[in-house]
C-alpha cells in the first residue's frame, strides 16, 4: 500500500515538471486539443484516471495564462489557436508544435486547415501539407483563407509576423475562373506571385481548356496580370499566344477597356467592332463608349448607359451611328450610307409616386440601320419588321377633384418608305364622370335627375407626317399640324317597368384649329390653287342617341327517354337592344364647315367642287348628312346544365353557343340605302381555355348592271331578290403548340389540366411561345435521376430516354370578294378568294448539349415561302458553338464559337459569317 502511494505520488511531481517546462517554451500560443478517446485497462485504479484529467488541467490553465502575458513579446498581435483530432502534440527540440488529423489553426482573419501542421514558435512559420494515401492520391490539402480569398494547395509555409509565405501547386477560384500554378508567393497584402501558372473557366479537375501563365501577379477580388502566356486545348499547345494580358475580377463597377471582337465581312472587309472604355460612373449609373472599324472605310460608334435608383426609377439609353461605305470608292457602285439609332426605356417605381408616373419606350432608327448592322442579319423579327413605334409618357392625377393630366409623344416609323409620323406634344387633360344633380344630403328615393352624369376629356395636340432625312428641316407652323378637341358627354341610366333598361345620351364634342385651307380653280394654268389662312378657326358637333334593352329567358328540359338523367336543362338567353341615335347635317352653309369653288375646265365645262377647308385638321371634320337611325341588335346565348360528379354541387354548365348577335340598322335621313349591312358575330367555347371567334358581314344591297354591263351596288336590296345577303368575307387565325406531354395527354397519359390555344378578343388566336426547358424538366417527372455518368433511369430500371421538342403552326385565312376577278352575272356574285398563310417554328433538344431550332411559313396566295431560318447549337461545356443559317428568301449563313464564360467570351472566340449584301436568292 505504502509503495503504490510512492509511485502515484513520483508519476504526478513528474507531469507536473512536464507541464512547468512546456509552459517555459510557449510563447504566445493557446493549445486546444481534442483528445481521441482510447480503451484504457479496466484493472488501472479510478484514481490513476483522476489524477491525469487534474494534471491536464493544470497545464492547460497555465498555457492559457501564458498565452495572455507574453503574446506582445513574441512580435504576435493575437493569440493563435489551433486544434487536431489526433491526441500526439508534442514539441521537439526544434520547438516546434506538431498537429496530426485535420489540423485547424486561426490567427485573425486567418485561417488555416490540413491534414499536418507544424509551428516554430522561434520563426512564427507554420508549415502544413496533406498526406498520400496508398494510392498516391494526396488527402487533407492545406486550406488557407484570409478574409474572403481562399486557396487550396499540396504545401505551403506561412510566416505569422510577415504575413509572408510560399505555396506549392497553389489553387483558387476568382469570380467565374480558375487559378493553379506550380509554385507561388503570398506577400503581406495578399497579393500572389504565380510561376508556371494556368488560368481556366472549365470546372473541371482535369480542364477541357487552359491558357498557360508563365509569370503572373493575381490581386485576389481585383485582376490578374500576366506575362507570356498561349493557349492549351485537350493538353494540346497551340500557336496562339500573347506577350501579356490581365483578367479583371472585382466584383463592384468599375471603369476598363472593353476588348473588340474582329472578323471579315465580304461587303466590308475586315473588321473590328464592339471595343471601346466602360465607364463605371457610380452605382447608380454607368456609361459604355463601342466603335467599329472596317479595312474598306466604314466604321461606326454608339454609346450606352444604364441608370437605377432604388424605389425611383430604372432604364436604360442607346445611341448608334454608323457610315456605311459599299464597294470601291469611284466605282459606279461605291454606295455610302449614314444611320443611327436611338433606344430609350425608362420605368419609374410603382413607390416612388402614386399620383404621377413617366415611363418612355423610344426605338427609332433609320431605315438603312437594321441592313448595315451585323447583329440585325440572322435576326428574322428586326430584318422583317415593317414599322417601329415609339412612345414617352406622362400622367399625373388629382384625385381630390377627380382630374387627371397626361402627355405623351408618340412616333410611328415606316421601314420600308421612311415615312415616319410625329406627335409631340400630346396632352390630354379629362375629369372623371361625376353627377352635378345629386344631392349632398340625400333624403328618401334617389330622384331621375339625380342619375345624370357628365364628364369632360380635352386634348392638344401638335403632329407631321413626313420623310425621316426632313423631319430636321421642317417648318413648325407650315408642316406641323396641331389642335385642341373638348368632347362632353352626358348620359343617364333608367329603369322602366322593372325590366327594360333605358340610356340617354348626348356627346357634345368641339374642335380648335389656328388654320384652314382655301382652295379654287385657276382656269388659265388647269390647276387647284390653295391658300392657307392662318386664325382662330372653331368647329363643333352634337348628336343624341337612346337605347333600350332587357334579357328574355327561355328554358327547355330534354326528353329523359331520349337523353335520360344527364342533361338537367338547356336555357335559351335572348337580349334585345334598340337605340336611336340623331344628328343633325352639318355640311349646311350656315356652319361654313364645307365650302365650294367653281371648276372651269379646258373644255369650258363648269362643276361645282365641294372641299372643307379643314381637311388636314388633326381631329377632322364633323360629318356630311344628317343622321337618324335606328340600330336593332340580337344576342344569344345557349347553355346546357350536366350532372357532373367532379363539381361540388353537382352540376356543371357547358356553353353551346356562347354569343350569336346579329346587328342591323335603319338611316331615317338617308335618302337613298338606308338600310345598313347585316352583321354577325360568333363566339364559341370549343375549350376550357379556347374560344372560337369570327366577325362576318353580310351586305343588304344587290349588284345590278350600268349601260355597259359593269355591276355596281344598287338600290334593290339582296332581300327583294329572294336572297339572303350577300356574304362580304372573313378572317380568322389559328395557333396551337405541340409537345410530348400534349400529345401523352391525348392519349391518357398525362393528369394535368389541357392547354389549348387562346384567342384574343378580336378573333386572333395567342401566340403561344415554346420553352424547351420547361418541357424537359416536366419530362423529367416519374422518372429516377439514378445517375451512372449521364445516364438516368426509370422507375422501371430501364435508361429514361426523353428528346424534349416544341412545335408551333399557326394558319390564317381571310375570305373576301375578289373583284379584279371576273363577275358572274347569273348569280351576280363576284368569286371570292382565300388568303392563306401557314407559321411554323420549333425547337429540338436531341442531347444535353444539342439544341435545334427553325423558323418558316408560306405565303399560298404569292406561292412564296416566308423567311426561313434555322440554328444548330452545341454545348461544348466550356465553350459553346453555334451556326444560323437564313434560307429564304436569301440565303446567308452565321458561324460563332467562343468560350461560355463572361471572362473570356470576347477574347476567346471565332465569327465567320456571309454578309447580307451578297446572299443568294435561292427561289
Amino acid at each position: 500500500m505504502r509503495r503504490n502511494t510512492l509511485i502515484f505520488m513520483l508519476l504526478g511531481a513528474f507531469i507536473f515538471m512536464m507541464a512547468g517546462t512546456n509552459v517555459n517554451m510557449l510563447k504566445g500560443v493557446q493549445i486546444n486539443t481534442e483528445n481521441d478517446s482510447t480503451e484504457t485497462d479496466t484493472t488501472n485504479a479510478d484514481s490513476l484516471r483522476l489524477a491525469i484529467m487534474q494534471h491536464n488541467k493544470v497545464i492547460d490553465d497555465s498555457i492559457r495564462l501564458d498565452s495572455i502575458n507574453r503574446s506582445k513579446s513574441s512580435g504576435i498581435d493575437a493569440p493563435v489557436t489551433y486544434s487536431a483530432k489526433d491526441s500526439l502534440v508534442y514539441y521537439d527540440a526544434t520547438r516546434t508544435a506538431h498537429l496530426y488529423g485535420s489540423a485547424k489553426v486561426k490567427y485573425e482573419n486567418m485561417d488555416l486547415a490540413s491534414e499536418r501542421v507544424y509551428i516554430n514558435m522561434d520563426s512564427n512559420i507554420i508549415h502544413a501539407n496533406g498526406v498520400a494515401d496508398t494510392l498516391g492520391n494526396l488527402n487533407g490539402k492545406p486550406v488557407f483563407k484570409m478574409g474572403s480569398d481562399e486557396y487550396e494547395s499540396d504545401d505551403m509555409a506561412f510566416n505569422f509576423k510577415t504575413r509572408k509565405g510560399f505555396v506549392n501547386n497553389v489553387f483558387s477560384e476568382q469570380e467565374d475562373g480558375f487559378l493553379r500554378s506550380e509554385r507561388s508567393k503570398h506577400d503581406s497584402t495578399g497579393v500572389l506571385y504565380l510561376e508556371h501558372g494556368r488560368y481556366t473557366t472549365c470546372n473541371e479537375e482535369h480542364p477541357d481548356f487552359y491558357i498557360a501563365l508563365s509569370r503572373a501577379k493575381v490581386r485576389p477580388g481585383k485582376d490578374v496580370v500576366f506575362g507570356p502566356a498561349y493557349l492549351v486545348v485537350c493538353d494540346v499547345p497551340l500557336p496562339l499566344a500573347i506577350p501579356y494580358g490581365f483578367f479583371p475580377f472585382t466584383k463592384k463597377y468599375s471603369s476598363g477597356f472593353i476588348m473588340p471582337s474582329y472578323g471579315d465581312e465580304n461587303a466590308r472587309g475586315f473588321y473590328l467592332r464592339d471595343g471601346g472604355y466602360y465607364f463605371a460612373i457610380s452605382d447608380k449609373m454607368d456609361l459604355k463608349l463601342l466603335g467599329e472599324i472596317y479595312t474598306k472605310g466604314s466604321w461606326g460608334v454608339s454609346a450606352a448607359s444604364n441608370y437605377y435608383k432604388r424605389y425611383k426609377y430604372s432604364g436604360s439609353i442607346l445611341v448608334s451611328y454608323q457610315d456605311t461605305k459599299n464597294g470601291d470608292k469611284g466605282m459606279p457602285d461605291f454606295v455610302e450610307q449614314e444611320s443611327f439609332k436611338i433606344q430609350w426605356n425608362h420605368r419609374q417605381d410603382s413607390k416612388a409616386n402614386p399620383f404621377s408616373t413617366l415611363s418612355a419606350s423610344v426605338n427609332f432608327a433609320t431605315s438603312s440601320y437594321e441592313r448595315n448592322n451585323l447583329n440585325s442579319m440572322y435576326n428574322p423579327q428586326s430584318m422583317t419588321q415593317s414599322t417601329r413605334t415609339s412612345s414617352v409618357s406622362w400622367n399625373t392625377t388629382f384625385s381630390s377633384i377627380g382630374m387627371s393630366l397626361s402627355s405623351t409623344m408618340n412616333l410611328n416609323q415606316n421601314m420600308r418608305d421612311s415615312t415616319i409620323e410625329l406627335t409631340l406634344p400630346d396632352l390630354n387633360v379629362s375629369i372623371s364622370r361625376f353627377y352635378p344633380f345629386k344631392r349632398k344630403h340625400a333624403a328618401g328615393k334617389e330622384r331621375w335627375y339625380e342619375k345624370i352624369s357628365m364628364s369632360y376629356t380635352g386634348q392638344i395636340r401638335n403632329s407631321i407626317s413626313t420623310k425621316e432625312n426632313r423631319l430636321l428641316h421642317s417648318n413648325l407652323m407650315r408642316d406641323w399640324r396641331n389642335g385642341i378637341s373638348h368632347r362632353i358627354p352626358i348620359q343617364a341610366s333608367f329603369t322602366l317597368f322593372d325590366h327594360i333598361n333605358i340610356n340617354p345620351s348626348f356627346n357634345f364634342t368641339d374642335r380648335m384649329y389656328t388654320n384652314k385651307v382655301m382652295r379654287s380653280w385657276d382656269i388659265a394654268n388647269q390647276r387647284e390653287v390653295t391658300d392657307t389662312i392662318n386664325g382662330f378657326n372653331n368647329l363643333y358637333n352634337w348628336n343624341f342617341s337612346v337605347s333600350a334593352s332587357t334579357k328574355l329567358y327561355g328554358m327547355y328540359i330534354p326528353s329523359r327517354k331520349i337523353f335520360g338523367n344527364k342533361i338537367e336543362a338547356v336555357r335559351h338567353v335572348l337580349t334585345p337592344t334598340v337605340s336611336f341615335n340623331y344628328s343633325p347635317d352639318f355640311s349646311t352653309e350656315r356652319y361654313g364647315y364645307y365650302k365650294t369653288y367653281q371648276k372651269t375646265d379646258a373644255g369650258g365645262n363648269v362643276s361645282l367642287v365641294e372641299y372643307t377647308p379643314y381637311q388636314n385638321g388633326l381631329f377632322g371634320v364633323p360629318g356630311k348628312g344628317k343622321t337618324g337611325s335606328i340600330a336593332v341588335t340580337l344576342g344569344n346565348n345557349v347553355e346546357m346544365k350536366v350532372r357532373s360528379d367532379n363539381d361540388s354541387t353537382g352540376f356543371k354548365k357547358i356553353s353551346i353557343i356562347d354569343d350569336l348577335s346579329l346587328n342591323m340598322s335603319y338611316n331615317m335621313a338617308a335618302k337613298e340605302k338606308p338600310w345598313s349591312d347585316l352583321g354577325m358575330n360568333v363566339r364559341l367555347k370549343w375549350w376550357k381555355n379556347y374560344t372560337f371567334n369570327v366577325n362576318a358581314r353580310f351586305a343588304t344591297y344587290a349588284y345590278e348592271l350600268d349601260a355597259n354591263g359593269n355591276p355596281y351596288v344598287g338600290n334593290h336590296t339582296e332581300w327583294g331578290y329572294g336572297r339572303f345577303g350577300r356574304f362580304q368575307g372573313m378572317s380568322q387565325n389559328f395557333s396551337f403548340t405541340l409537345t410530348p406531354e400534349k400529345i401523352k395527354k391525348w392519349f391518357g397519359g398525362g393528369n394535368d389540366e389541357e392547354e389549348e390555344p387562346q384567342e384574343n378578343d378580336e378573333g386572333t388566336d395567342t401566340n403561344i411561345e415554346s420553352n424547351i426547358d420547361d418541357d424537359m424538366e416536366r419530362g423529367k417527372t416519374g422518372a429516377s435521376r439514378k445517375k451512372a455518368g449521364k445516364a438516368a433511369t426509370d422507375d422501371d430500371g430501364y435508361m429514361a430516354f426523353s428528346m424534349p421538342w416544341s412545335l408551333t403552326i399557326g394558319y390564317g385565312i381571310t375570305m373576301s370578294e375578289n373583284k379584279a376577278g371576273r363577275f358572274n352575272t347569273k348569280t351576280m356574285r363576284y368569286p371570292y378568294k382565300f388568303t392563306q398563310t401557314l407559321n411554323l417554328s420549333g425547337n429540338v433538344r436531341i442531347s444535353d448539349g444539342w439544341n435545334i431550332s427553325f423558323s418558316s411559313g408560306y405565303d399560298f396566295e404569292n406561292h412564296k415561302i416566308s423567311m426561313t431560318t434555322a440554328s444548330l447549337s452545341r454545348d461544348l461545356h466550356c465553350f459553346n458553338m453555334s451556326c444560323s443559317v437564313v434560307l429564304a428568301p436569301y440565303a446567308s449563313y452565321n458561324f460563332t464559337f467562343r468560350c461560355n464564360a463572361a471572362t473570356l467570351a470576347d477574347a476567346l472566340k471565332y465569327d465567320k459569317r456571309s454578309g447580307y449584301s451578297n446572299a443568294v436568292q435561292w427561289y
